[in-house]
């Protein structure tokens, strides 16, 4: 089902999005000191393209730079992202297929205003428990 939902996400707007994603990561890429804006946006294109099946988990390691990072991002490009998300998300809300593909539009909206100290991780992967699938207790 992950891969139906990826495909039909991806012909409907994971391309338009993704691509959102890669020219603010080549612009944050031009200027020298944007470049860790850049490769999180890059990162983010990568979650655009193929989102369902993954989830984004925020490292508790994550600091002051990251906070101050994510300030600088939100005003310069993540209100942008999170409005075309917004945008999209409304669009294919029309549809009842498309639902499912709305809300996961409105899911992405939180990592493109703050993407500094997230990590985007499999499903599989993460375990709200804090457990991985092979260390469950029995």
């Amino acid at each position: 089902m992950k891969t139906v939902l990826n495909v039909i996400w991806l012909v409907l707007c994971g391309v338009w999005m993704a691509l959102a994603y890669v020219v603010a990561g080549i612009i944050c890429c031009i200027l020298i000191i944007t470049i860790p804006f850049g490769i999180a946006s890059f990162r983010m294109a990568n979650y655009a393209l193929w989102p369902f099946g993954r989830t984004v988990v925020r490292k508790p390691t994550a600091g002051a730079a990251s906070l101050i990072g994510n300030v600088i991002w939100l005003i310069f490009a993540g209100i942008w992202l999170a409005i075309g998300h917004i945008t999209t998300g409304i669009a294919l809300c029309i549809t009842i297929i498309g639902i499912p593909l709305g809300i996961a539009s409105f899911k992405m909206v939180p990592i493109s205003l703050l993407p500094l100290g997230a990590q985007i991780v499999s499903s599989d992967q993460y375990m709200p428990t804090g457990y991985s699938p092979s260390q469950r207790p029995a």
